[in-house]
Protein backbone atom coordinates (compact mmCIF):
# COMPACT_ATOMS: atom_id res chain seq x y z
CA UNK A 1 0.00 0.00 0.00
CA UNK A 2 3.32 2.28 0.95
CA UNK A 3 4.68 1.55 -2.58
CA UNK A 4 1.47 2.52 -4.57
CA UNK A 5 0.76 5.63 -2.59
CA UNK A 6 4.54 6.51 -3.66
CA UNK A 7 3.65 5.78 -7.25
CA UNK A 8 0.76 8.18 -7.27
CA UNK A 9 2.50 11.44 -5.70
CA UNK A 10 5.29 11.25 -8.19
CA UNK A 11 3.03 12.51 -11.82
CA UNK A 12 1.89 15.93 -9.75
CA UNK A 13 5.51 16.38 -9.24
CA UNK A 14 6.08 16.14 -12.60
CA UNK A 15 3.00 18.27 -13.62
CA UNK A 16 4.38 21.14 -11.30
CA UNK A 17 7.67 21.07 -12.75
CA UNK A 18 5.99 21.12 -16.31
CA UNK A 19 3.99 23.79 -15.55
CA UNK A 20 6.91 25.99 -14.24
CA UNK A 21 9.31 25.48 -17.14
CA UNK A 22 5.96 26.27 -19.31
CA UNK A 23 6.11 29.34 -17.43
CA UNK A 24 9.35 30.52 -17.84
CA UNK A 25 9.83 29.55 -21.28
CA UNK A 26 6.58 31.72 -22.17
CA UNK A 27 8.30 35.02 -20.10
CA UNK A 28 11.39 34.50 -22.51
CA UNK A 29 9.09 34.39 -25.68
CA UNK A 30 7.32 37.10 -24.36
CA UNK A 31 10.79 39.38 -23.75
CA UNK A 32 12.15 38.17 -27.22
CA UNK A 33 9.30 39.41 -29.61
CA UNK A 34 9.27 42.77 -27.06
CA UNK A 35 12.96 43.09 -27.99
CA UNK A 36 12.15 42.13 -31.42
CA UNK A 37 9.36 44.36 -31.70
CA UNK A 38 11.63 47.36 -30.19
CA UNK A 39 14.55 46.53 -32.11
CA UNK A 40 12.03 47.23 -35.44
CA UNK A 41 10.27 50.16 -34.15
CA UNK A 42 14.30 51.52 -33.24
CA UNK A 43 15.23 50.58 -36.92
CA UNK A 44 12.09 52.58 -38.27
CA UNK A 45 13.05 55.70 -36.41
CA UNK A 46 16.71 55.35 -37.51
CA UNK A 47 15.29 54.97 -41.66
CA UNK A 48 13.35 57.91 -41.04
CA UNK A 49 15.46 60.33 -38.94
CA UNK A 50 18.36 59.56 -41.69
CA UNK A 51 17.15 61.12 -44.75
CA UNK A 52 15.95 64.23 -42.86
CA UNK A 53 19.82 64.76 -41.81
CA UNK A 54 20.97 64.05 -45.25
CA UNK A 55 18.79 66.56 -46.58
CA UNK A 56 20.08 69.33 -44.18
CA UNK A 57 23.16 70.33 -46.01
CA UNK A 58 21.29 71.03 -49.06
CA UNK A 59 18.92 73.09 -47.33
CA UNK A 60 21.58 75.47 -46.36
CA UNK A 61 23.48 75.63 -49.67
CA UNK A 62 20.01 77.38 -51.06
CA UNK A 63 20.10 80.17 -48.49
CA UNK A 64 23.75 80.87 -49.24
CA UNK A 65 24.16 83.59 -51.03
CA UNK A 66 26.22 83.06 -54.51
CA UNK A 67 29.66 84.20 -53.43
CA UNK A 68 31.61 81.58 -54.86
CA UNK A 69 29.60 82.13 -58.21
CA UNK A 70 31.16 83.68 -61.24
CA UNK A 71 28.91 85.98 -63.25
CA UNK A 72 30.19 87.25 -66.68
CA UNK A 73 30.31 90.55 -67.51
CA UNK A 74 27.52 91.96 -68.61
CA UNK A 75 27.87 92.20 -72.89
CA UNK A 76 26.92 95.82 -74.14
CA UNK A 77 23.88 96.21 -76.13
CA UNK A 78 25.57 96.99 -79.90
CA UNK A 79 22.06 99.17 -80.31
CA UNK A 80 22.94 102.91 -79.47
CA UNK A 81 20.17 104.47 -77.02
CA UNK A 82 17.99 106.73 -78.45
CA UNK A 83 18.25 110.18 -78.64
CA UNK A 84 15.96 111.64 -75.38
CA UNK A 85 13.06 114.16 -76.66
CA UNK A 86 13.03 117.52 -76.06
CA UNK A 87 12.32 119.17 -72.81
CA UNK A 88 8.39 120.11 -73.60
CA UNK A 89 8.60 122.89 -71.36
CA UNK A 90 11.97 124.05 -73.11
CA UNK A 91 11.79 127.91 -74.32
CA UNK A 92 11.36 127.98 -78.58
CA UNK A 93 14.19 128.58 -80.82
CA UNK A 94 14.95 131.94 -81.03
CA UNK A 95 13.33 133.43 -84.74
CA UNK A 96 15.58 133.95 -87.61
CA UNK A 97 16.44 137.89 -87.11
CA UNK A 98 13.98 139.85 -90.45
CA UNK A 99 16.47 140.61 -93.19
CA UNK A 100 13.73 142.04 -95.52
CA UNK A 101 12.93 145.22 -95.59
CA UNK A 102 10.37 146.84 -95.35
CA UNK A 103 8.63 143.91 -93.22
CA UNK A 104 6.24 144.14 -90.31
CA UNK A 105 4.49 141.55 -88.34
CA UNK A 106 1.54 142.53 -86.04
CA UNK A 107 -1.55 141.49 -84.32
CA UNK A 108 -4.25 144.01 -83.48
CA UNK A 109 -7.46 144.11 -81.49
CA UNK A 110 -9.93 146.29 -82.58
CA UNK A 111 -10.55 149.47 -80.44
CA UNK A 112 -13.25 151.30 -82.24
CA UNK A 113 -14.84 152.14 -86.06
CA UNK A 114 -16.26 154.83 -87.99
CA UNK A 115 -17.38 154.67 -91.88
CA UNK A 116 -15.04 153.39 -93.75
CA UNK A 117 -12.10 152.86 -90.96
CA UNK A 118 -11.38 150.94 -88.40
CA UNK A 119 -8.48 151.48 -85.42
CA UNK A 120 -6.90 148.44 -84.38
CA UNK A 121 -4.70 148.53 -81.10
CA UNK A 122 -0.74 146.71 -81.38
CA UNK A 123 2.14 146.33 -79.53
CA UNK A 124 3.80 149.39 -80.72
CA UNK A 125 0.85 151.92 -81.44
CA UNK A 126 -2.34 152.25 -82.87
CA UNK A 127 -3.00 150.77 -86.76
CA UNK A 128 -5.50 151.70 -88.89
CA UNK A 129 -7.18 150.12 -92.05
CA UNK A 130 -9.16 151.75 -94.49
CA UNK A 131 -11.22 150.88 -97.49
CA UNK A 132 -14.31 152.16 -99.26
CA UNK A 133 -15.76 148.43 -100.00
CA UNK A 134 -14.84 146.18 -96.96
CA UNK A 135 -14.19 146.00 -93.11
CA UNK A 136 -18.19 147.15 -92.48
CA UNK A 137 -18.75 144.33 -89.94
CA UNK A 138 -15.30 144.03 -87.99
CA UNK A 139 -16.16 143.40 -84.06
CA UNK A 140 -13.92 144.10 -80.81
CA UNK A 141 -14.45 139.70 -80.88
CA UNK A 142 -12.36 139.62 -83.69
CA UNK A 143 -7.97 139.66 -83.84
CA UNK A 144 -6.38 141.17 -86.70
CA UNK A 145 -3.55 139.68 -87.84
CA UNK A 146 -1.39 141.63 -90.01
CA UNK A 147 2.10 141.45 -92.44
CA UNK A 148 3.66 143.40 -95.12
CA UNK A 149 6.34 141.63 -97.14
CA UNK A 150 7.99 144.00 -99.31
CA UNK A 151 5.66 145.54 -101.77
CA UNK A 152 2.84 142.71 -100.76
CA UNK A 153 -0.09 143.76 -97.45
CA UNK A 154 -1.32 140.47 -96.04
CA UNK A 155 -4.14 140.60 -93.60
CA UNK A 156 -6.21 138.14 -91.78
CA UNK A 157 -9.38 138.49 -89.43
CA UNK A 158 -10.20 136.04 -87.44
CA UNK A 159 -12.64 135.22 -84.34
CA UNK A 160 -10.97 135.37 -81.07
CA UNK A 161 -13.33 132.37 -79.87
CA UNK A 162 -12.56 129.55 -82.32
CA UNK A 163 -9.90 131.09 -84.67
CA UNK A 164 -12.70 130.66 -87.20
CA UNK A 165 -11.58 132.57 -90.77
CA UNK A 166 -13.98 135.90 -91.03
CA UNK A 167 -11.99 137.97 -93.91
CA UNK A 168 -8.39 137.47 -95.58
CA UNK A 169 -7.29 140.36 -97.98
CA UNK A 170 -3.95 140.62 -100.29
CA UNK A 171 -2.55 143.40 -101.81
CA UNK A 172 0.72 144.00 -103.89
CA UNK A 173 1.18 143.92 -107.59
CA UNK A 174 -0.38 142.30 -109.77
CA UNK A 175 1.34 138.30 -110.68
CA UNK A 176 -0.03 135.87 -113.08
CA UNK A 177 0.64 132.44 -111.56
CA UNK A 178 2.73 129.96 -114.57
CA UNK A 179 1.94 126.98 -113.02
CA UNK A 180 -1.49 126.91 -113.75
CA UNK A 181 -3.65 128.63 -115.56
CA UNK A 182 -6.84 130.78 -113.88
CA UNK A 183 -4.09 131.44 -111.33
CA UNK A 184 -2.49 134.46 -109.45
CA UNK A 185 1.13 134.56 -107.55
CA UNK A 186 1.16 136.02 -104.08
CA UNK A 187 2.75 136.18 -100.91
CA UNK A 188 1.91 134.92 -98.04
CA UNK A 189 3.51 133.80 -94.00
CA UNK A 190 3.63 130.59 -95.15
CA UNK A 191 5.33 131.14 -98.53
CA UNK A 192 4.30 131.85 -101.57
CA UNK A 193 0.83 130.49 -103.17
CA UNK A 194 -1.19 130.37 -105.66
CA UNK A 195 -4.13 132.38 -105.31
CA UNK A 196 -7.58 130.91 -107.75
CA UNK A 197 -9.41 133.88 -109.89
CA UNK A 198 -12.21 131.48 -109.95
CA UNK A 199 -15.43 133.60 -110.99
CA UNK A 200 -14.03 137.01 -111.30
CA UNK A 201 -11.66 136.36 -114.43
CA UNK A 202 -14.09 139.16 -115.51
CA UNK A 203 -13.60 141.62 -112.93
CA UNK A 204 -9.82 141.35 -113.01
CA UNK A 205 -9.05 142.00 -117.12
CA UNK A 206 -8.45 145.80 -116.37
CA UNK A 207 -5.52 144.89 -114.18
CA UNK A 208 -2.78 144.40 -116.15
CA UNK A 209 0.85 142.78 -114.77
CA UNK A 210 2.13 144.82 -112.12
CA UNK A 211 -0.60 146.76 -111.27
CA UNK A 212 -1.55 146.89 -107.20
CA UNK A 213 -4.42 144.76 -106.37
CA UNK A 214 -6.46 144.20 -103.27
CA UNK A 215 -8.78 140.67 -103.27
CA UNK A 216 -10.67 138.99 -100.49
CA UNK A 217 -10.29 135.29 -100.63
CA UNK A 218 -11.27 132.43 -98.94
CA UNK A 219 -10.38 129.49 -97.23
CA UNK A 220 -9.81 128.08 -100.26
CA UNK A 221 -7.28 130.43 -101.51
CA UNK A 222 -10.27 131.63 -104.35
CA UNK A 223 -11.18 135.36 -104.95
CA UNK A 224 -14.05 136.20 -103.40
CA UNK A 225 -14.05 140.17 -103.71
CA UNK A 226 -11.97 142.69 -105.10
CA UNK A 227 -11.15 145.98 -102.99
CA UNK A 228 -9.20 148.77 -102.01
CA UNK A 229 -7.14 148.73 -99.00
CA UNK A 230 -5.21 151.44 -97.06
CA UNK A 231 -3.27 151.52 -93.66
CA UNK A 232 -1.43 153.69 -91.32
CA UNK A 233 0.90 153.03 -88.79
CA UNK A 234 1.76 154.99 -85.49
CA UNK A 235 4.63 153.38 -83.61
CA UNK A 236 3.95 154.88 -80.39
CA UNK A 237 5.72 152.72 -77.53
CA UNK A 238 8.23 149.85 -77.22
CA UNK A 239 6.12 146.47 -77.33
CA UNK A 240 6.49 144.44 -74.21
CA UNK A 241 9.17 141.86 -74.02
CA UNK A 242 8.15 138.66 -75.93
CA UNK A 243 5.84 140.15 -77.99
CA UNK A 244 4.80 138.63 -81.10
CA UNK A 245 6.23 141.70 -82.79
CA UNK A 246 8.89 142.16 -86.15
CA UNK A 247 9.40 144.89 -88.20
CA UNK A 248 12.34 146.28 -90.09
CA UNK A 249 11.62 149.66 -92.11
CA UNK A 250 13.87 151.95 -94.18
CA UNK A 251 12.87 155.65 -95.30
CA UNK A 252 13.32 159.21 -94.84
CA UNK A 253 12.31 161.22 -92.90
CA UNK A 254 9.63 163.80 -94.33
CA UNK A 255 8.45 165.87 -91.42
CA UNK A 256 8.89 166.86 -88.21
CA UNK A 257 5.62 167.90 -85.95
CA UNK A 258 5.93 167.63 -81.84
CA UNK A 259 7.56 164.25 -80.50
CA UNK A 260 6.60 162.74 -84.16
CA UNK A 261 8.91 161.65 -87.21
CA UNK A 262 6.89 161.12 -90.17
CA UNK A 263 9.02 158.43 -92.11
CA UNK A 264 8.61 158.10 -95.95
CA UNK A 265 8.55 154.34 -96.61
CA UNK A 266 7.71 152.14 -99.66
CA UNK A 267 5.10 151.26 -97.93
CA UNK A 268 3.68 154.41 -97.12
CA UNK A 269 4.02 157.40 -94.20
CA UNK A 270 4.74 155.93 -90.28
CA UNK A 271 4.78 158.07 -87.58
CA UNK A 272 7.73 157.21 -85.11
CA UNK A 273 7.51 158.82 -81.59
CA UNK A 274 10.62 160.20 -80.22
CA UNK A 275 10.15 158.86 -77.40
CA UNK A 276 11.05 155.04 -78.56
CA UNK A 277 14.56 155.84 -78.82
CA UNK A 278 14.75 158.28 -82.24
CA UNK A 279 18.07 160.54 -81.91
CA UNK A 280 17.56 164.27 -83.33
CA UNK A 281 16.78 164.11 -87.11
CA UNK A 282 16.20 166.29 -89.61
CA UNK A 283 13.96 166.53 -92.48
CA UNK A 284 15.51 164.81 -95.71
CA UNK A 285 17.59 162.36 -94.01
CA UNK A 286 17.58 158.34 -93.83
CA UNK A 287 16.37 156.06 -91.30
CA UNK A 288 15.81 152.40 -89.93
CA UNK A 289 13.66 150.90 -88.01
CA UNK A 290 14.33 147.79 -86.27
CA UNK A 291 11.86 145.94 -83.87
CA UNK A 292 12.11 142.25 -82.61
CA UNK A 293 10.08 141.44 -79.68
CA UNK A 294 10.85 143.60 -77.16
CA UNK A 295 13.61 145.74 -78.70
CA UNK A 296 13.95 148.44 -81.03
CA UNK A 297 16.90 149.47 -82.40
CA UNK A 298 17.66 153.32 -84.85
CA UNK A 299 19.76 153.48 -86.94
CA UNK A 300 20.54 156.70 -89.04
CA UNK A 301 22.67 155.61 -92.18
CA UNK A 302 25.01 159.33 -92.87
CA UNK A 303 28.26 159.95 -95.22
CA UNK A 304 30.16 159.60 -91.95
CA UNK A 305 29.27 157.55 -89.36
CA UNK A 306 26.33 155.08 -89.53
CA UNK A 307 25.91 154.58 -85.63
CA UNK A 308 22.80 152.31 -84.41
CA UNK A 309 20.88 154.06 -81.65
CA UNK A 310 19.60 150.94 -78.96
CA UNK A 311 16.63 151.77 -76.54
CA UNK A 312 16.94 150.87 -73.05
CA UNK A 313 15.23 147.30 -73.36
CA UNK A 314 16.85 144.57 -71.06
CA UNK A 315 18.91 142.29 -73.11
CA UNK A 316 17.19 138.44 -72.71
Amino acid sequence: MMRSTHIETHPATVRGNSQTSGLYNFSLRSLLRCAIRSFCTLSVIVTLIGPVHAEEPSEQTETLPPATTETPDPVPDPTPDPIPNPIPDAPPAPVAPVTIDPFIKLRGSVWRTKAGIVFLKTPVGLLSLSSKTTLKDLKASQEIRFWVHERHVFVEIRKRADDSLVHRYLSGPMTSGTDEPGTLHWWGPDGDQAIHVGKLEERLTSYREGDPLTVEVDETNTISGVHDLQFDLQINQTPPAGSDVQLLLSGTVSKLKSNFVFVRTPVGLVMLNSKIGVPRVKVGQPITLHIDSGHVTVTLPSAETATPRHNASPTP
